[in-house]
């Protein structure tokens, strides 16, 4: 899953560094985790930022943990577009969790985590404060990469991910998949199914479903952009009613309009 932000009128994946700027020099980066975290971390990240600079976080249902060079944070949201202020820094770099395994790692139910930055430090107190002393002494990326790698590797000792959660947001990522399905497929009741999603994400299944879906939407904005396909087709792929049903799903969970995600990625218009 790779997070779409924008900045400054461009789309963006992930914390902080343009998918496309039409200036600057912003450099993103996504590899793998080491083995023993790939469990429970979908990717590790770089951004070499470079300015202070506002962010429009769009909502995925993960939680990326993120070194800003000061601060050690959880960054969340799923309910809706979230307004974060990236600071100046040479690098940033964070892991992110996958999608279903929030609550279990981070040790509290996801429903009482604020969307935005939370100092880690709040949650995991000693080991997040250590984490975060190793992290200012860190010179390059990478370094600060095995640190964040090596805090949840340990983390992972002392907390049991049962997988629930992490089948269902997968589950519930197909189009068409149906919450009773998917409960009885992974052998709970529906209301089993609800408690286990809103612990591990923040919301039930159902608005889950639509966040996912939406995020589906965004990994295709740049075919549109490239007029490979058009927001109906897009629309009727991912099993929106309609186009203006996207438009309607859009406006919700980005504050802004199909059409001007796509113009943001490409500078022209493009008809909602």
């Amino acid at each position: 899953m790779t997070r779409i932000l924008s900045v400054g009128g461009g789309i963006l994946p992930d914390v902080g560094v343009p998918l496309r700027r039409r200036s600057g020099r912003s450099v993103y980066r996504e590899s793998r985790p080491v083995a023993a975290v790939d469990g429970v971390v979908e990717s590790v990240w770089t951004g070499l930022v470079g300015c202070r600079r506002p962010l429009r976080v769009f909502p995925d249902g993960c939680v990326d943990l993120v070194w800003d060079g000061t601060v050690l944070a959880a960054v969340t949201t799923v309910r809706g577009v979230l307004r974060h202020e990236l600071p100046s820094a040479e690098w940033t770099v964070g892991l992110r969790l996958r999608c279903g395994v929030g609550g279990a790692v981070l040790g509290l139910p996801m429903t009482e985590l604020s969307a935005g930055a939370t100092p880690l430090r709040d949650l995991w107190a000693a080991g997040a404060r250590r984490a975060e002393s190793e992290l200012a002494g860190c010179g390059t990326p990478g370094e600060a990469r095995t640190v964040l790698e090596a805090l949840v590797a340990e983390r992972l000792r002392d907390v049991e991910v049962d997988g629930l959660s992490l089948a269902a947001a997968r589950a519930l990522s197909a189009p068409g998949a149906r919450t009773d399905r998917v409960a009885a497929r992974l052998g709970v009741s529906e209301r089993g199914l609800r408690r286990h999603v809103r612990h591990d994400v923040g919301v039930g299944p159902k608005e889950l479903q639509r966040v996912l879906r939406f995020h589906r939407f965004l990994k295709r904005v740049e075919a549109v952009a490239r007029d490979q396909a058009s927001l109906a087709d897009v629309a009727a792929d991912l099993g929106y009613a309609d186009q203006s049903h996207l438009g309607r799903e859009c406006r919700r969970l980005s504050g802004a309009s199909p059409g001007a995600l796509v113009r943001s990625w490409t500078g022209r218009n493009v008809p909602d």
